[in-house]
């Protein structure tokens, strides 16, 4: 559908929201708003637009972060407010024009594909509400639209249609340019609404029909209810979907997935876990109540109560209940429980003691702690990075390691035990003890 120009309406004041952050930019399972409809946008078309007003740089900033391509345009809001003063002095370069909205996250890219496929003037989105309040109605007349009346604009019979408009139109370049300039803002709000390109387009003699669509999937976000109604959506989806490629989940309900992360082979993730950013989890067990973040999980198990933060690696590694990775590389390792583990590389058969530090960080810069292979750091040990430990090195439990660690070697840092006889008694008082 090359021929596609895609334009998305943005411009919104959002106010609904009660955010000072842009309400397109809200996230939903990781990804802002605008970026789910960007995504839908760019499966039809290479040529999309959004139309943007409030908070118009944040945005721009997220929409080009992700598509650079992306063609931005400024509403001029205070002469042409309203769905059709959003697209006055744009010039559209396809044969025709898709207009969807920046808050409607949830919709399919075959539905709106299916808008672009009729051969109608204006083919607009439209569904069947079992509570059409609120709804434009959508007026038909031997299988054609004729007119789309707003709640404010019906009459008693007219509210009683339950055929609505969704919001969604797909009209051909040469009739919109045609319709554009016949809008006009004589109404309540003095705006300039989509909605009238209807009545404008029968007045031309041109074709106007509606494709049924789904409502939830069209459904706008105006709020943050509305807002955790998409994301529990989007979460289904994302969750049904791994399970029938195999992935494994006890209590499904309870895991949130990022909508960016990635499972390969023989998963298993059990209850309450949360899987955020870019991860790539493969042939691992992620175990309850642990949190993974833009990181790689292969072969691996990890958790239960761990936290895997961003650009770590874990290859052939078990991560116990209590640790914590951040920018670390383990290959082969094993961390049973209360560590952290920060700004390291760790190499195959070293076991990481209860209570082991790396400390990576002297309140101004991080450093590295880099251990080789099998290593046996005891329990309660503190690495004062940077530092090397090399291979075959035990390391005594209470250790706390300044210095490079040749491999073979055992490192005991640690103040020699000092023994005061009878100085219990002499500070307390010996008739004072009590027995």
């Amino acid at each position: 559908m090359s021929k596609i120009s895609v334009i998305i309406l943005a411009a919104g004041l959002g106010t609904r929201m009660k955010s000072n952050k842009a309400k397109v930019a809200h996230k939903i399972c990781g990804l802002s708003m605008i970026e789910h409809v960007l995504n839908k946008a760019y499966e039809i078309s290479d040529d999309v637009g959004v139309v943007l007003y409030h908070q118009k740089q944040s945005i721009e900033e997220i929409i080009l972060k992700a598509y650079p391509k992306t063609k931005i345009f400024t509403q001029d809001l205070q002469n042409f407010p309203g769905t059709a003063g959003a697209l006055k002095n744009i010039n559209f370069s396809g044969e025709k024009v898709l207009v969807t909205c920046g808050d409607m996250p949830l919709v399919s890219t075959d539905e709106l594909k299916s808008l672009c496929l009729n051969d109608a003037d204006i083919t607009m989105s439209s569904f069947v509400a079992d509570d059409p309040f609120g709804y434009g109605r959508v007026l038909e007349k031997d299988g054609k639209v004729v007119d789309i009346i707003e709640q404010k604009d019906a009459d008693e019979t007219q509210k009683l249609i339950k055929r609505v408009n969704a919001g969604c139109y797909c009209f051909k370049t040469e009739s919109l340019n045609k319709i554009l300039p016949q809008i006009s803002n004589k109404n309540k709000q003095n705006e300039y609404y989509l909605t009238d390109s209807i009545k404008i387009a029968n007045q031309m003699g041109l074709k106007c029909v509606a494709v049924d669509v789904c409502e939830q999937n069209f459904m706008g976000i105006n709020d943050k209810f509305q807002l955790s109604i998409a994301e529990n959506l989007i979460q289904e989806k994302i969750k049904k979907d791994l399970m029938k490629q195999g992935v494994l989940m006890r209590l499904a309900s309870s895991i949130y997935i990022d909508v960016r992360a990635k499972f390969e082979g023989e998963c298993e993730i059990e209850e309450n876990v949360s899987i955020i950013g870019k991860c790539v989890i493969k042939n691992s067990i992620i175990k309850s109540s642990s949190v993974i973040e833009d990181s790689i999980i292969e072969d691996s198990d990890i958790g239960p109560l761990a936290h895997i933060r961003p650009n770590s690696q874990i290859l052939k590694t078990h991560i116990g209940n209590f640790v914590e990775v951040k920018k670390g590389v383990l290959n082969g390792v094993k961390a049973g429980h209360l560590s952290y583990l920060g700004d390291c590389e760790i190499d195959s058969g070293t076991n990481i003691g209860c209570g082991t530090i790396t400390c990576n960080y002297d309140g101004k810069a991080k450093y590295k702690t880099k251990i080789g292979k099998n290593v046996f750091v005891g329990s309660d040990s503190q690495l004062v990075a940077p530092v090397n430990v090399g291979d075959d090195v035990l390391i005594a439990a209470g250790s706390t390691i300044t210095n490079d660690i040749p491999s073979g070697s055992l490192a005991i840092a640690r103040s020699k035990q000092s023994n005061k006889a009878d100085f219990f008694y002499k500070f307390f008082g010996k008739n004072d003890v009590k027995k």
